[in-house]
């Protein structure tokens, strides 16, 4: 369900509130539009984004974290924090090596 590279980044730029497509297109570096298109897909498939189409002209679309996805909140934030413990040590190996 969060396999791949971009899924845990739209993620987390979804923790900090509602995105539209382009808001998240300018948030995660390095995403095209239509791989950006597939993973909200898969993460709206799985209850984990909703997605809004509000009836502006033209029309726009808006993505959040459901409640089942804002769960993952701790246990991204924990990923991070070993991320960076893991870069320390390395970096401590290399420098004592």
């Amino acid at each position: 369900m969060l396999s791949g590279k971009w899924k845990i980044r739209i993620i987390g730029s979804l923790s900090f509130g509602k995105k539209r497509f382009m808001e998240l297109i300018a948030n995660i570096e390095g995403i095209a539009a239509k791989m950006l298109s597939k993973e909200l897909q898969e993460l709206e498939l799985n209850g984990l984004v909703k997605r809004t189409v509000l009836e502006t002209k033209p029309i726009t679309v808006q993505y959040e974290l459901t409640g089942y996805g804002r769960s993952l909140k701790p246990i991204i934030d924990e990923m991070a924090v070993w991320g960076k413990q893991h870069r320390k040590n390395i970096i401590k190996e290399m420098t004592t090596s």
